[in-house]
């Protein structure tokens, strides 16, 4: 048997990644580190005109990227989604569900349309550009990693000052549905793992971390006393994609400066 080098083992070179919430924050992150390790990169959401910015972006990194804006909650935009994916990049190696949503209300007050919203998007969502991608792509190649984004949310409850019931219940489903996909489609060659990310500044997170006193009074109560920056996510985004983690699946990793291990989680 011939040893690859830790840098063949994380090399993407001629592989391609569909990167769903990538116009922005943490998706635009993990795009860059597939893109900078060789992959070809597809990055979609909502906004266009975001998306375009954020292509811009990869392309002056010297990364092949491109895009498609769709909605990740409606079916017929995930359906499209996957099906475009396949047609430019030839084949989908790399699936990255990160698209997301929150919605902050008292339990006892939140609203049934903002829960349906949040759950649509962060985990049904999932699943269904996981089914589409799998069964245009990776199912008949006998081949693929799809990583998921759930979050230290999904460990468990809150501080009552955040209200965050449903999003909390959608990426504890996604770490479950994680562990699930894994080991039904483990033995077809798709590994599937999930990355639960603590507090990073970023529009989504503005509110929760407002009502939590800000950025430094959050940093603060972090063992590593500081919140996620802009390349915390690109090792373990590496790691999952690449054959450096050929025998990992099902599996998840919190990336949030040791806050989970304070909660028990």
């Amino acid at each position: 048997m011939t040893h690859r080098t830790v840098q063949q083992l994380f090399n993407l070179s001629g592989k391609t990644a569909l990167v769903t919430g990538g116009s922005r924050g943490l998706g635009l992150q993990m795009a860059h580190a597939l893109g900078e390790a060789g992959a070809k990169v597809l990055i979609s959401s909502r906004k266009a005109a975001d998306l375009e910015e954020a292509t811009a972006e990869l392309k002056a990194a010297g990364i092949d990227a491109q895009w498609l804006a769709a909605d990740a909650a409606k079916p017929q935009d995930i359906e499209r989604l996957a099906r475009h994916a396949k047609d430019q990049l030839g084949e989908i190696d790399v699936l990255i569900n990160n698209a997301g949503a929150t919605w902050g209300a008292p339990a006892e007050e939140h609203p049934l349309q903002a829960w349906d919203k949040v759950m649509n998007l962060n985990i049904r969502g999932y699943f269904l550009l996981s089914q589409q991608v799998a069964k245009l792509s990776m199912l008949p190649r006998q081949s693929g990693r799809i990583i998921n984004l759930a979050s230290i949310a999904g460990l468990g409850g809150n501080p009552p000052e955040m209200q965050t019931i449903a999003y909390n219940t959608s990426k504890g489903a996604v770490l479950n549905f994680t562990r699930a996909l894994a080991a039904e489609w483990g033995g077809r060659g798709i590994r599937v793992n999930a990355i639960c990310p603590g507090f990073f500044p970023s529009k989504m997170t503005l509110g929760t971390l407002k009502a939590m006193g800000g950025d430094e009074a959050v940093a603060a109560k972090s063992p590593l006393k500081r919140l996620g920056d802009d390349e915390d996510l690109k090792g373990i985004t590496l790691l999952f994609a690449s054959d450096a983690g050929k025998h990992i699946t099902g599996q998840w990793l919190a990336v949030d400066g040791g806050v989970s291990i304070l909660s028990g989680g």
